[in-house]
C-alpha cells in the first residue's frame, strides 16, 4: 500500500491530505498563523496519520523533483529560502516581525521543511509550471511565476478529473484551469493532457486578495523599491480593508470594494485569454480555490464567460471533505511519483522530466548582484543541470 502525505501551505490554512492507495484517508487543516507560531502542530498531524512512504512538502515556486536528503543539512535552510521561497533570511525575518500575513506562511514553511530535513523524514519537493519540459523555452524568458507548485498540483488533479468527467484518456484532455486562492490567482493551460502554459499569481494582469499581480514597470520604478513583503501586501486586502468573507459576500458594498472586485475578475478573464492560444479547442474552464467558492465570484464569471467553453466547478477527489484541492493535488503527485494509483498520470504529465528552479530564466544581469541572486549562484549546483541564465551569461 502506497501511503503519501501532501501538504499545501495556503495563505489562510495549511492543509494536510493523506492518500492510501490513491484514496483520501486523512485530512487536517491548521491555521497558518498558528502553524508559524507553533510548527509542532504540523508534526503532530503527520504523527497522527501514522506511517507513510513520503511527504510531499510545501514546494513554493517549485523545483525539479528533489528529495530533501539531496541537499546537505547545513545548507538546507538557505537553499530552501532561495529556491522554494525566492527570498532571504533577513527579508522574511523583517516581514514576520511586522506581522505581515503572507510572511507567516513562509516562516511556517521554512520551520516545517527544516524539521523534516533534520529528522531525515522521507520528503520531496515538486515542480512549478515553469520547471516543466512541456513549456516551450521562449515562454519562460524573464518569468518566474507561471504557476507555483500548488497550482501545478491542482492542475494535475484537474487533468485526472476532466479525463474522468469526459470518459477519455489523458492525452485527449484540453482545458483551462483557473485557481483562485486566498492570496493569489492563476490560470493554467492544458493541451493533450499536459501543462503547456501558465499565468501565475504574480503575473496575472490584475490583483488578487493579497497580491497586486503584474505591475507596470513604471509603477515599480516610481515606488523606488519592491520587497518580498510587497508581493503579498499589494492586493485587494490593502485597498478595501475588509476580510475576504465580508468583501466577497458583498463586493459592491462600497466603491473601493467594487473597483477592486472588478479588477480581480477582469484580470482572471484576461489571463484566460492569454493562454487560450496555447490550447487547441479547450473543452471547458475548470474553477477551483477558496475564492471560487463564493457565489459572487462564480456568478459574475459565468456571465462574463458565457461565450467561452463551459465553466465547471472542481469536485476534487472522492471522500475528500475538508482539505483544499491543492493539498489533494500535492498528494496525487506524490502517489504517482512512487508509481502508485496515479503513476500513469504523473508519467503522462512528465513531472519527472522537470528541470531546475524558477529563477533560472531571469536574464536581467542586475539580478546576479542582488542578495537573492548571489545566493542563487552560490547554491545552484544542487540541481541536475546548469541554469539556463548562468549558461547564457557564461558563468560556467
Amino acid at each position: 500500500m502506497v501511503r503519501v502525505v501532501g501538504i499545501d501551505p495556503g495563505s489562510r490554512s495549511i492543509d494536510i491530505c493523506g492518500l492510501c492507495n490513491g484514496k483520501v484517508c486523512f485530512e487536517k487543516s491548521i491555521d497558518t498563523v498558528e502553524a508559524s507560531r507553533n510548527p509542532e502542530k504540523l508534526i503532530k498531524a503527520l504523527e497522527e496519520f501514522g506511517e507513510f512512504d513520503v511527504v510531499v512538502a510545501p514546494s513554493g515556486y517549485g523545483v525539479e523533483v528533489k528529495w530533501f536528503n539531496d541537499i546537505p543539512r547545513e545548507l538546507f535552510s538557505d537553499w530552501y529560502l532561495t529556491f522554494i521561497l525566492l527570498t532571504t533570511r533577513d527579508e522574511i525575518g523583517s516581514a514576520v516581525s511586522k506581522g505581515i500575513e503572507g510572511a507567516l506562511i513562509y516562516d511556517a514553511m521554512v520551520k516545517l521543511a527544516s524539521f523534516l530535513r533534520n529528522k531525515e523524514i522521507p520528503a520531496l519537493l515538486i515542480p512549478g509550471v515553469i520547471n516543466l519540459s512541456t513549456i516551450p523555452l521562449h515562454r519562460k524568458i524573464n518569468k518566474v511565476d507561471m504557476g507555483t507548485a500548488d497550482k501545478l498540483a491542482v492542475a494535475v488533479l484537474g487533468i485526472h478529473e476532466v479525463a474522468d468527467k469526459e470518459d477519455t484518456d489523458y492525452s485527449s484532455v484540453n482545458y483551462i484551469h483557473v485557481e483562485m486562492g486566498y492570496g493569489y490567482n492563476a490560470v493554467i493551460a492544458v493541451s493533450g493532457g499536459r501543462i503547456v502554459d501558465g499565468v501565475g499569481g504574480s503575473l496575472t494582469p490584475g490583483p488578487a486578495y493579497l497580491t497586486a499581480g503584474s505591475l507596470d514597470l513604471e509603477v515599480v520604478q516610481a515606488i523606488g523599491s519592491f520587497s518580498k513583503a510587497d508581493v503579498f501586501t499589494t492586493g485587494c486586502l490593502t485597498y478595501v480593508n475588509l476580510d475576504l468573507d465580508n468583501w466577497l459576500r458583498n463586493p459592491y458594498i462600497d466603491r473601493k470594494s467594487e473597483i477592486c472586485f472588478e479588477a480581480m475578475i477582469e484580470s482572471v478573464i484576461k489571463a484566460i485569454n492569454m493562454v487560450i492560444p496555447s490550447v487547441e479547442k479547450p473543452s471547458l474552464i475548470l474553477l477551483s480555490g477558496r475564492v471560487s467558492k463564493y457565489s459572487s465570484v462564480r456568478d459574475v464569471l459565468q456571465d462574463k464567460l458565457k461565450n467561452y467553453p463551459s465553466l465547471d466547478i472542481m469536485r476534487g477527489l472522492k471522500n475528500a471533505v475538508s482539505v483544499k484541492e491543492t493539498a489533494q493535488g500535492y498528494a496525487v503527485v506524490g502517489d504517482g511519483l512512487l508509481n502508485g494509483v496515479f503513476g500513469e498520470l504523473i508519467d503522462h504529465v512528465m513531472i519527472r522530466d522537470a528541470e531546475g528552479s524558477s529563477l533560472d530564466y531571469i536574464l536581467i544581469p542586475k539580478f546576479f548582484q542582488t542578495p537573492l541572486g548571489r545566493m542563487f549562484v552560490k547554491l545552484r549546483g544542487y540541481f541536475r543541470k546548469p541554469a539556463f541564465n548562468l549558461l547564457w551569461w557564461g558563468y560556467y
